[in-house]
């Protein structure tokens, strides 16, 4: 009766089974259908821009707006250098560069020449407020200086040949204080206007500097392709018009496309040298092309099947995780290949849906095992391998159910043949050492454990993001010398100022000024870049005023005498008075950024934020690194003291530095990932346990013993250990625990294909994974190197922990579930 009722559920199974590949081919019209409308009728393409890859920071939001406002000023920015040893060969090379960018105003736009309209525009800004606006040596000279001094300089101005530049007539500005207030601020800069064109000097060289602003995303790569032939075509055209002129070029832009020019040759030849591997491979296997057209399959549907979850799950993929989610999902073609060589080791009597039936188990564990190592890989802080995990375990979900539903209506017992090297392989099983307990074992389990702690002992970790970027030498070369000859300050360093209101985030800089100012003169830092230089708070601006009001314009003060020398009358000198007390409205940073003047600089301003108001304050001649934690110290104690008690409130120095951020969540997402690992050893230990009972730790140890023993190399070659290792960890646990799996799961008279699954499966793994190893990003090498060393590694180790080959001696001792 039980074997009637147990005949009869199983022919109904069957029956259901029978049903699944209709099914599965229904979902996979769903997919196609999806897909075709993603890609020709929505016509979304996959996103470009390599910065949507870097980890968001977990800190204050304005904060992260002002990091935001500072790259987006510097990444949309380009500066040329054009030199020649005289400077009309240096303007004219100059003229011939901007013509050509010119043609291009869709890709770039640079501002033209500098004419007299554009000086007196940006000169307007200050007027109404010129009385107010002071340096501090002119501050400390009103309060000493006899009058008499004030007197000689007003009169210098008036009549002396060599009084240096005049901005406006003599009666605006008699005793120079707006002139020397404007050149100080010149000092920011070394640039100076020069024939319409601006211009530096270096060493006797003459340097017109062309501004350019792209017009695109500088980090999208069609964007690069689009502006490096206009680049080239300027180049070429200056160079034409002055044979011997330098240029010298700098920019995000070309950093990212010398990023993505290198990615995508080394995507280019590794993948096309990992492709022509597993070919060759799978052809020297089974000497035919159904097998690949097989495994092709699976993983062609469980491409579609990622891209529409990804797209579903991020409403876009990124170009770089459609490259290595794709390499990665070759993982699914365990799945095909260990039905297939399981195939070609059961008997023709067995049919294939029925042997499948007995493989799901293990496939299962295989998925599970893989789908817990993808789960870590989406915890990481980079949303590119966030995308990346989604879309790999989407990817092996699809390809699992293609293996399972169509393969075993695909592939009969007689559909194809091993081929003798195939066998000669799989029959080396036998002469594999198999692990057993004795006195050897012992020994040499001894040997290693001392080896490997002795590595670890010596192990470093670096998360420092620096130590993962390879800049272009050329590329490199430019921008510092670039950056030296404009002394142009750091996106990634800076202070973030905060307060209740407007007036009180200038009242603020302008405390964090001083104590930065012994700071320039231990040469630490070359200056700063700051709103308050060119709009002082209103406290200053009073003080400014009512202090020149009290010294030098007063009755009876240096401007009576100014008159009384010069033969005119006491009214000339109160109309002259008058004239200069009109100048009376309050300068304000909306003001100022509204205008010509403050166009530089309004990167540097957030205005209101969620806080209250913030700004800026950028530093230059940030050159020593090992001064980061002085810097950073002074925003640790913000100077508050000079402030009003309404203007404390909410006030705040907070200290930015971009890159030890991402060290730092580097750092963190390393530590955390390490813990995920031994995490997910556990669970899947636990998952093993359910069918393989005391032999589920055969399975587990070649993984865990290939991952310490690549970690302890590490630390005897002196390799530090990042978190790009980690993340290699967590995908060698999920492959290395398939190979423990083919070899538990098959009988004896199986046991050989199952070793020629492994080596098929590991050879595909060192192709597509450890040919990284070859690849100039530091990133992608540590990951190459950690998996090619662990997948050899495990390939050596798994047959040593399977079970023994059964012998009449030892056939009752241990039992394979199937």
């Amino acid at each position: 009766m039980i074997n009637k009722l147990r005949n009869k559920l199983r022919n109904k199974l069957h029956k259901k089974l029978r049903g699944l590949p209709l099914l599965w081919l229904l979902v996979v019209s769903l997919l196609l259908g999806h897909n075709a409308s993603l890609w020709l009728g929505q016509r979304n393409g996959p996103d470009t821009n390599i910065l949507a890859l870097l980890p968001s920071g977990q800190q204050d939001p304005v904060l992260q707006q002002a990091f935001r406002q500072m790259v987006d000023a510097a990444q949309q920015r380009m500066v040329v250098l054009i030199g020649a040893d005289d400077w009309p060969q240096a303007a004219r090379a100059a003229d011939a560069y901007d013509a050509v960018i010119r043609q291009h105003p869709a890709v770039l736009q640079s501002p033209g020449d500098i004419g007299q309209q554009v000086q007196n525009d940006w000169l307007k800004t200050f007027t109404p407020a010129r009385l107010r606006l002071l340096t501090p040596a002119q501050r400390s000279a009103l309060q000493t200086a006899p009058p008499s001094q004030w007197v000689e300089t007003a009169l210098s101005g008036l009549y002396g040949a060599f009084s240096g530049p005049k901005l406006g007539s003599w009666q605006d500005d008699p005793f120079g204080l707006f002139s020397g207030w404007v050149q100080e601020r010149a000092q920011e800069t070394p640039v100076r206007p020069r024939d319409g064109k601006l211009f530096v000097e270096s060493k006797g060289r003459s340097y017109a500097v062309v501004l350019m602003t792209v017009q695109q995303a500088a980090f999208s790569m069609a964007a690069q392709d689009t502006v490096l032939p206009v680049l080239a075509d300027a180049a070429k055209a200056a160079r034409q018009s002055a044979p011997d002129v330098e240029i010298v070029q700098a920019g995000i832009l070309l950093h990212a496309a010398a990023a993505s020019r290198q990615a995508s040759h080394e995507m280019s030849t590794i993948g096309i040298g990992s492709l022509i591997g597993i070919l060759l491979m799978m052809w020297c296997s089974f000497r035919s092309l159904k097998p690949i057209a097989l495994i092709a399959l699976s993983l062609l549907v469980g491409c579609l099947g990622a891209l529409s979850v990804s797209w579903l799950v991020f409403g876009k993929i990124h170009l770089l995780t459609l490259v290595f989610g794709a390499s990665l999902i070759g993982i699914a073609q365990d799945y095909s290949i260990y039905f297939l060589c399981a195939r070609l080791g059961t008997p023709a009597t067995l049919s294939s849906p029925r042997l499948m039936r007995q493989l799901v188990p293990g496939l299962g564990l295989m998925l599970a095992a893989a789908l817990i190592g993808y789960f870590g890989l989406a915890l990481t802080p980079f949303p590119g391998i966030q995308q990346m995990a989604v879309f790999s375990s989407a990817g092996l979900v699809f390809a699992w159910l293609t293996t399972v539903c169509w393969l075993p209506w695909l592939v009969r017992a007689d559909s194809f043949q091993t081929t003798a090297l195939a066998d000669r392989y799989s029959l080396s099983l036998r002469h594999w050492p198999v692990l057993r307990w004795h006195w050897k074992t012992m020994a040499a389990a001894v040997l290693l454990v001392a080896l490997a702690i002795a590595g670890l002992s010596r192990l470093t970790v670096s998360d420092d993001i620096r130590a993962l970027q390879t800049p272009n030498k050329v590329l490199l070369a430019d921008q510092l010398k670039l950056g030296k000859l404009l002394d142009a300050p750091t996106p990634v360093q800076f202070y973030l100022v905060q307060a209740a209101s407007a007036d009180a985030v200038l009242a603020q800089e302008e405390l964090l000024k001083q104590q930065l100012a012994p700071l320039i003169d231990e040469h630490i830092i070359s200056g700063y870049q700051a709103i308050s230089n060119w709009v002082p708070s209103s406290g200053v601006q009073k003080a400014n005023r009512a202090l020149v009001e009290r010294t030098l314009l007063a009755t009876g003060g240096p401007l009576t005498a100014v008159a009384k020398a010069i033969g005119e009358e006491p009214a000339w000198a109160e109309k002259l008075r008058q004239h200069l007390l009109q100048q009376t409205s309050l300068l304000t940073p909306d003001d100022f950024l509204k205008s010509p003047a403050g166009e530089p600089w309004r990167h540097l301003w957030l205005g209101k934020t969620s806080k209250g108001y913030a700004s800026i304050v950028a530093l230059r001649g940030l050159n020593d690194y090992r001064n980061l934690p002085r810097l950073a110290q002074l925003a640790q104690s913000p100077p508050l003291t000079l402030l009003t008690p309404s203007a404390q409130t909410g006030s705040s120095v907070l200290w930015m530095d971009k890159a030890s951020e991402i060290s730092s969540v580097l750092s963190y997402y390393r530590q955390t990932m390490s813990w995920g690992i031994v995490g997910a050893y556990l669970a899947i230990y636990l998952l093993l346990l359910l069918r393989y009972r005391r032999a589920a730790w055969r399975v587990i140890a070649p993984p865990a013993l290939a991952s310490l023993g690549v970690i302890a190399l590490f630390g005897w070659c002196g390799i530090p250990l990042q978190l790009f290792h980690v993340l290699a960890c967590l995908l060698i646990l999920g492959l290395g625990v398939d190979y423990g799996i083919f070899l538990q799961e098959p009988a004896d008279r199986q046991r050989r294909f199952a070793w020629l699954t492994v080596g098929l499966s590991a050879l595909s793994a060192l192709f597509s994974f450890g040919l990284l190893a070859l690849s100039g990003s530091p990133p992608l090498h540590a990951f190459g190197l950690t998996m090619l060393l662990g997948m050899a590694a495990i390939w050596g180790l798994a047959p040593c922990f399977s079970l023994p080959l059964l012998t009449p001696e030892n056939k009752d001792q241990h039992h394979v579930p199937h």
